[in-house]
């Protein structure tokens, strides 16, 4: 019964998602449905967290009975790894990804009152409108919380044992929250566009620490997922060089030409455009490398799914 709450609480954080996504719209005839943005922000932060927790319980306890933990953990597997098992593998990273997308989203909700109340708010929408598309795509293509019923195993797979070191505790959550933390200018820039609200220093000085944390996180995960392929692999470490770690590098290459933009933007007052075309390719980069690890297109350790129907869900989100 506690996994059909987590699998609820996922179905409520998307109505939430997208009422986030839709109601700040209606702008300026309507304030009132602009004002729903921090609390739905909010709202889906705790449905979001709520999953997670029920799914991790699901490792610690060694429910066999949901299909992810049958799949990646066992009774003999350490607590530490159990408790990392969730994000070992395609459902349970993804649940992991939407609660950083979440938590960003808060992040910008708490953040954001200097900037005009519609701005801030049709902000808040573009993230739930990315939100509503992760969340749709883990409900009907990667049900964190699917079980194996009738036949419920009486012990597990086990955790891969190449994933079975610490660095899968720091490298995936740092990873994801580079990447996902991009989706905060890539809202901010859609936004604007659509308020036609003028790319300033001002806007480039609130845009600024955004850009600079998501570029340092992205960048720590970089760095310390070559240095776990070095020391698992020995002096080749080529698992760095294989497309879907390329793909992470990518976002992180235009990211520091968007930070350079900023900064020059900050001081001069130019680079407006530089800026929101820099902010829109990066996160262009970052579904890309979603698209690459969890579509089956390429033939990589780091790629997680090969279901043809997650590729297409995430090929036809990426075209939106």
């Amino acid at each position: 019964m506690i996994p059909e709450l987590g699998h609820l609480a996922l179905i409520l954080a998307l109505a939430l998602a997208v009422a986030l996504a839709v109601l700040p719209w209606a702008g300026p005839a309507r304030p009132d449905w602009g004002a729903t943005a921090r609390p739905l922000a909010l709202g889906q932060f705790l449905m979001l967290s709520l999953s997670f927790l029920i799914l991790e319980y699901a490792f610690l306890s060694d429910d066999f009975s949901v299909a992810a933990v049958a799949s990646n953990s066992n009774s003999q597997l350490p607590a530490f790894y159990k408790f990392c098992a969730l994000w070992g593998a395609h459902e349970g990273s993804l649940l992991l990804w939407m609660w950083l997308l979440a938590a960003w989203t808060l992040a910008v909700a708490w953040g954001s009152r200097s900037l005009p109340p519609l701005l801030a708010a049709r902000t808040l929408a573009a993230l739930g409108g990315i939100s509503s598309g992760f969340l749709l795509f883990s409900l009907l293509t990667s049900n964190p919380f699917a079980r194996e019923l009738p036949d419920v195993p009486m012990e597990g797979q086990d955790l891969n044992p190449l994933l079975q070191d610490f660095a899968l505790a720091v490298h995936p959550p740092l990873l994801y929250a580079g990447y996902l933390g991009f989706a905060v200018p890539f809202a901010l820039v859609v936004a604007t566009l659509v308020c036609r609200q003028p790319l300033d220093a001002a806007w480039a000085r609130w845009l600024k620490p955004w850009v600079a944390v998501s570029w340092a996180l992205l960048g720590a995960g970089i760095c310390l997922g070559s240095w776990w392929a070095y020391y698992e692999l020995g002096w080749g470490g080529w698992w760095f060089w294989d497309p879907v770690e390329n793909a992470s590098l990518m976002p992180w290459l235009s990211g520091t030409a968007l930070l350079h933009c900023l900064v020059a933007g900050e001081k001069r007052g130019s680079f407006g455009v530089w800026t929101a075309l820099l902010a829109l390719i990066t996160f262009v980069l970052t579904l890309c490398g979603t698209f690459l690890v969890r579509s089956g297109v390429l033939v990589s350790v780091h790629a997680f799914a090969n279901d043809p129907s997650r590729g297409v869900f995430l090929l036809w989100f990426l075209a939106l």
